[in-house]
């Protein structure tokens, strides 16, 4: 209650401003000392319980080994298909992407993070045209965000069209584009069992364009004072066709499974993929896309490399609805088809307010 009183006497939008204004970010606050939580971060899903209940932690999360994916395809197929319809999230191991390689993007991205703020600032944008930038939430001042996430961010376009080697930090630049180009043969592979999954045959997703486009966001989460009272990332579904996670050994990251929050267990050299919303909606909700959340954390930094599969800049125009050869006369489309334009447009809008992007195109 005390923090509801809080909220009601102070200007919400001067201190956003004031606190954007320092190109600081997150990590700028615990640079200068900072032992309570700002009244900007302080989030209503961090006031409800955030604790996983000890009786309910009987879930294995699915762990999906993708060696000699050509000697056990059909074995395969069917777990991703079955972590794909009931979790919507699955880590894989055995995905080709040497460890080295997954342990140097963690360092570079920490690097940039932890660079001299004034190194940092030329980064800093909030203009969605930029094909690199850093900033602290890109929603930071929507209308529709409840509060804050304790996170800072550097987020670069890998594909179709990447940005020029010279835009992206030197600190994490040869990590980022080696590592890329590991994340886009895996995702190819991915989108083949995905379409297996569906009955489909394997070059479907791909000739739909389902990883034309590729975005590499370097989450980094400051050790927090009061997590509590903070969260790292609020609920939400990815609004991609699907997304590959790289996250450290420090953990944080929750998906919201049989009506309660289950923690997604740090593995070492494995990567977490999940459902997006638009492989949901063409999936016709065979797949689903989940909603996380990313817990504030005493220790830390927490680092974590986000890999995002979506249609390129050029290709936002395009129709996407459910996939024609899933429907029947007992399977009709459950949305309605969009543009990938107007999807993002929306999704940007409405910003991570816990509600899903889906129900908006949802055929009542």
């Amino acid at each position: 209650m005390a923090a509801s009183n809080t909220q009601q006497n102070y200007d919400k939008i001067s201190e956003l401003k004031a606190f954007d204004d320092t190109k600081a970010g997150v990590k700028g606050l615990i640079d200068g000392g900072i032992i309570k939580v700002p009244q900007i971060f302080i989030h209503p899903e961090a006031l409800e319980k955030k604790t996983t209940n000890p009786k309910n932690t009987h879930f294995i999360f699915p762990l999906i080994d993708l060696q000699n994916i050509h000697i056990n395809n059909k074995e395969i197929v069917k777990q991703i298909q079955e972590a794909s319809e009931t979790w919507g999230f699955f880590q894989v191991i055995n995905h080709g992407i040497p460890v080295p390689v997954l342990d140097e993007m963690l360092r570079g991205a920490q690097r940039f993070h932890e660079q001299d703020i004034d190194v940092k600032k030329p980064y800093y944008s909030r203009d969605v045209a930029r094909k690199v930038m850093y900033n602290c939430n890109f929603d930071l001042f929507s209308e529709k965000s409840r509060a804050a996430n304790w996170r800072d961010s550097l987020y670069s376009v890998m594909a179709p069209n990447p940005a020029n080697p010279e835009e992206i930090p030197e600190t994490c630049r040869e990590i980022t584009i080696e590592y890329s180009n590991y994340v886009m043969n895996l995702g190819y592979t991915l989108l083949e069992l995905f379409s297996e999954g569906l009955g489909l045959k394997p070059n479907h997703l791909k000739e739909m364009g389902c990883a034309e486009g590729l975005g590499i966001l370097c989450n980094y989460y400051p050790k927090c004072p009061q997590p509590e009272l903070a969260i790292g990332t609020g609920r939400h579904a990815d609004n991609d066709f699907f997304t590959v996670l790289l996250q450290d050994d420090i953990g944080g990251l929750q998906v919201f499974h049989k009506n309660q929050w289950v923690d997604v267990p740090p593995t070492n050299g494995a990567l977490v993929v999940n459902i997006g919303d638009i492989l949901q909606l063409i999936s016709n909700d065979k797949y689903k896309s989940i909603v996380h959340r990313v817990l504030a954390n005493k220790i830390g930094p927490r680092i974590s490399i986000a890999s995002f599969f979506s249609t390129g800049p050029f290709a936002t125009s395009r129709i996407y609805g459910p996939i024609e050869e899933l429907l029947s006369k007992d399977n009709p489309p459950k949305y309605r088809a969009t543009t990938m334009k107007d999807f993002f447009e929306y999704s940007n809008k409405k910003g991570l307010d816990g509600n899903s992007n889906l129900s908006h195109y949802k055929i009542i």
